[in-house]
């Protein structure tokens, strides 16, 4: 199912996703996340290590949700994991600054990114849920 051009714009301002992943017992793991959407892909990122990436190489389902009061989006699929250094270190250079402006995004990118071992999550947009944007 494709997004709404109001869900897109929803999604193509600044805000925080939930998401959630699956432990190695079942259980729901979340992490509130930095995200980008780029095209019909949600684009997030994390250090090696983390649970949640454990969790993601063991079992790629996710979800995420992004909320604003009772207007959300939950966006729900296989994620891709990107292990190319190169292109984790773009892609949380390009969150940091979309979160947190170009100097100091730049500066956490340098200061603290580019000494973690980084890996990209890529969720494409399979299965979407939309509420609260009627007219």
């Amino acid at each position: 199912m494709p997004l709404s051009e109001k869900a897109r714009a929803f999604l193509g301002e600044q805000r925080f996703a939930v998401l959630a992943t699956i432990n190695a017992d079942g259980a729901a793991q979340q992490t509130v996340m930095w995200y980008a959407l780029r095209g019909d892909t949600i684009v997030m990122n994390t250090a090696v290590g983390r649970v949640k990436n454990q969790n993601l190489r063991q079992e790629p389902r996710i979800s995420i949700c992004v909320s604003v009061g009772y207007t959300y989006v939950t966006i729900s699929g296989a994620a891709q994991l990107i292990d190319d250094p190169q292109t984790a270190q773009s892609d949380i250079r390009a969150l940091a600054i979309l979160n947190h402006g170009q100097e100091e995004g730049m500066r956490q990118s340098e200061e603290q990114f580019s000494k973690q071992q980084r890996v990209s999550i890529y969720l494409p947009i399979e299965r979407v849920i939309e509420y609260g944007f009627e007219d």
